[in-house]
């Protein structure tokens, strides 16, 4: 069977499944929000515990990065992100699970043409362009204060 771009454009058009924007939207802040506050939650329990607030701040990254982790390995972060959205891609625990998915995807192939090799498909982009606007901001800084 031959289809044509706009043939196949106008049959996926009528088969996709519309999203309802409000639930979505309610989902993806409850599920974000609840992840952020649970950050709080740590960030407060390890200043308790006598950590610095820079020491804290570092070991609630860690910490969240651990449980995205251990959630991707477990497939329970697929369940969750489903669920919510953007709501779970956002915080930190989104990238972990953008760095892990690949690798455990991957894993069967080896160690180094497996997961070497797609462990930074999808968080790659992210890295390498987020580089490059941190450094281009920090040229434009360097810039305007030697200018300026």
């Amino acid at each position: 069977m031959n289809i044509d771009k706009s043939s196949y454009q106008k049959f996926a058009e009528g088969r996709a499944k519309r999203s309802k924007l409000l639930p979505d939207c309610a989902k993806a802040f409850v599920v974000g929000g609840s992840i952020c506050t649970f950050g709080q939650g740590l960030l407060d329990l390890y200043r308790f515990w006598g950590a610095s607030e820079a020491h804290a701040k570092m070991l609630v990254s860690v910490t969240i990065v651990f449980i995205a982790v251990l959630l991707t390995s477990f497939g329970i972060f697929d369940n969750i992100a489903r669920f919510a959205g953007a709501g779970t891609l956002v915080p930190i625990s989104g990238f972990a699970n953008a760095v892990v998915s690949p690798a455990l995807d991957t894993k069967a192939e080896g160690w180094v043409l497996g997961v070497g090799a797609k462990i930074f498909t999808i968080a790659g982009p992210v890295l390498l362009y987020g580089t490059l606007a941190s450094v281009l901001y920090g040229v434009y800084y360097y810039l305007v204060g030697l200018f300026g």
